[in-house]
């Protein structure tokens, strides 16, 4: 008898999928983000497109019946709880593997005609981006709701307006909360067309190139409550810009309320003292108990930051990867996607509280508003209507007389100056009275006189409030429509269950 010799070592590919490292790093981890945010959007795809399927004559309807009612019984519960073991390779071979036991191969393995887990994928994540995407925008639009409700209430309420971080002209709270108000409506409108782009049904594209069977796309579209197709099947399954404008949407409302909070929180320091968050909001300190801590609006900055780099990881991660179906924009990237709207939703949630029970220090704001020189651009600007000068000489003459009074900011002794400057740096004397320079001075003129378009004379900021409430109006009015839209599908399809039982023998 020959000795054979030690035994050949067995090749690396014959070994047993999964490989024990790969399903703890990769599987196991999908399989509970899958069921964590995609189980339900699975299932309404299985129902969706059975009902095409029957509706279609692809499948008999008896079948289709069949299949329908197994997908009712599937205990969500019990899937729930179900833990990666390696003998399904994903949610949707688990799922399937279900419906075998519950009615047969025969009959489960129909479903699968003129699909690809490729299109599926698509469209879950398409269905479950869009429900976040409305949810921020119900957010935003609350937050803005808000501030249109403060500016209201502080029209004529002076404040110092800054430019390079310095106190610059005197304006009026409600005129800078209109600027935030604007940004806001303007991200309104971005995740409004961010959400236009992801209602589109990508199911139908199969693999990439659709199939040879006579699917109706629109019908799983209108089953699934997306306003159309994306038409084109490669597109469909290796295009993400659905992914990345949603994520640019929401990195620009995250960095545009950002700058806003670091505002509030100087304005709550001691040193400003503008702004007093409510007993609810403020934390204190475990060593000095005379701390308010305005750490609900530090929480606010935090979660804005978390969420706009997240919207910037996700950008990173589908960058330079090839235009097609790849898994780099797909189970490892959705639930990092899914993790910024949530960050996005609580700073939106939790900063519409802090400012909705804000108190605002009005003497303070107006006692800023009086010092530091901040009314001396009007001051140039009435030498310039009332005594013919250029601007560029009144802003000498004036600039000049700053420098004099050095920190004495009070209105007579500046005015003085000026009088007495007026004969080197204009040639001539002031013709007019010493009341009109004084008055020039004054903020709530400053503020008065800039009654033009956009300004924060009263006037004007309440046109801009009118504007405001309008846009607001059609942004609640969108979230009502889509939200009726994304609730509405499923009675649908429901219905469209039962006609079929009804016409199946």
């Amino acid at each position: 008898m020959k000795d054979s010799g030690p035994s050949e070592p067995s090749s690396p590919s014959s070994e047993p999928f999964p490989a024990p490292v790969y399903s703890e790093t990769v599987l196991a981890v999908n399989f509970e983000d899958a069921k964590k945010y995609f189980l339900d959007s699975l299932l309404e795809i299985h129902a969706a497109h059975t009902l095409m399927l029957g509706r279609q004559a692809i499948i008999p309807k008896a079948v289709a019946s069949v299949l329908l009612e197994a997908i009712s019984k599937l205990d969500r519960v019990g899937i729930l709880r179900a833990r990666y073991d390696g003998r399904s390779e994903d949610l949707f071979f688990y799922v399937q593997h279900l419906l075998v036991e519950s009615c047969g191969e025969d009959a489960a393995g129909r479903i699968h005609t003129a699909r690809s887990r490729n299109d599926i994928d698509l469209t879950l994540y398409r269905m479950c981006l869009r429900r976040e995407i409305l949810r921020i925008s119900a957010d935003a639009a609350e937050a803005r709701a808000v501030l249109i409700a403060l500016a209201a209430s502080h029209l004529e309420t002076l404040m110092p307006a800054h430019t390079h971080t310095q106190p610059a002209q005197p304006t009026t709270l409600a005129h800078y909360l209109l600027g935030a108000i604007e940004f806001l409506g303007r991200d309104l409108q971005r995740l409004r067309a961010a959400f236009a782009t992801v209602n589109r049904n990508p199911l139908g594209a199969c693999a990439i190139t659709t199939t040879g069977f006579p699917i109706d796309r629109d019908y799983t579209a209108r089953m699934l409550g997306f306003e159309g197709l994306q038409l084109n099947s490669y597109g469909a399954i290796g295009a993400i810009d659905y992914l990345s404008e949603a994520a640019g949407a929401i990195a620009v409302l995250m960095l545009n309320l950002g700058r806003l909070v670091q505002d509030l929180l100087l304005w709550c320091t001691p040193e400003f003292g503008f702004l007093r968050l409510s007993d609810a909001y403020v934390q204190t300190s475990s060593i000095m108990p005379q701390k308010r801590n305005p750490v609900a609006l530090e929480h606010v900055r935090i979660l804005a930051s978390r969420a706009f780099s997240q919207s910037q990881a996700v950008l990173s991660c589908a960058h330079n990867t090839p235009f097609g179906d790849v898994v780099d924009s797909e189970d490892d990237l959705q639930p990092l996607a899914l993790a910024m709207c949530a960050d996005t939703s609580r700073a939106l949630r939790l900063f519409a509280g802090v400012v909705s029970r804000a108190e605002v220090n009005r003497e303070r704001m107006c006692r800023a508003a009086n010092g530091g020189f901040l009314t001396v651009t009007e001051l140039a600007d009435t030498l310039v209507r009332e005594e013919g000068a250029s601007f560029r000489v009144a802003h000498r003459l004036v600039a000049a007389s700053v420098r004099i009074v050095g920190r004495d900011d009070s209105p007579e002794p500046l005015v003085t100056e000026m009088e007495r400057l007026a004969p080197e740096i204009l040639g001539r004397k002031l013709s007019k009275p010493r009341e009109l320079w004084l008055r020039a001075l004054d903020p709530a003129h400053f503020v008065a006189i800039r009654a033009i378009p956009g300004g924060p004379a009263p006037e004007a900021v309440r046109a801009q409030i009118a504007v405001a409430e309008k846009e607001q109006a059609e942004a609640e009015e969108w979230v009502h429509a889509k939200r009726s839209l994304l609730e509405g599908y499923s009675e649908l399809m429901q219905n469209e269950i039962l006609a079929l039982k009804k016409a199946t023998p």
